[in-house]
């Protein structure tokens, strides 16, 4: 006979141990994962200075970088890398994190995280209402800008290597070799 099915709530994730991890829930399953290493670090506080200065600039909402709770549900809770909150969503913002869909969500790949980036999380973030996510790839030199429409996420944009893209849904170009660096 199988075990009933434990689903894990925002009060369960809320008692987890501080210690280096990052704990998710993805609907009501605990998700864990090793602190990002070096590179992973190297790429996320690129993209964000550029992002978080953009966005500062043109008054264009706010820009959050990991660990940032983004509670989709009382049982989904996610920490992307980054996180963008234009002007008309800025009332998701609490204490707690980001409560409901924010506009963007971005993670970058590691090893770790690849098949729960690529799947799982690409499907809570359709699912909740998150407009645009993007995954970020160091070790490819790759970025992936998808867009959601009717429920599913289209590819708009996939650059490579040194490539200077053009960084959706926002109007500014970005060289993909600042964010390599």
């Amino acid at each position: 006979m199988a075990a009933p099915r434990v689903v894990l709530t925002y009060s369960d994730y809320a008692a987890l141990p501080a210690d280096g991890r990052r704990y998710e829930l993805h609907d009501g399953e605990l998700s864990v994962t090793p602190a990002p290493g070096t590179r992973h670090q190297l790429v996320i506080g690129n993209l964000f200075v550029a992002f978080h200065t953009y966005v500062g600039r043109e008054h264009r909402g706010v820009v959050f970088i990991a660990p940032t709770d983004v509670i989709l549900s009382d049982t989904t809770i996610v920490q992307p890398d980054i996180v963008w909150v234009a002007p008309d969503r800025l009332a998701a913002i609490s204490t707690r994190g980001i409560e409901g869909a924010p506009t963007l969500a971005i993670e970058i790949v590691s090893p770790f995280t690849g098949a729960i980036d690529r799947n799982t999380k690409k499907q809570l973030y359709a699912r909740h209402g998150i407009a645009w996510y993007w995954l970020v790839d160091p070790e490819a030199k790759t970025v992936e800008i998808h867009q959601l429409v009717t429920g599913r996420y289209e590819l708009r944009v996939h650059a490579a290597g040194d490539d200077v893209l053009r960084a959706e849904p926002f109007d500014l170009s970005l060289a993909l070799a600042s964010i390599w660096a």
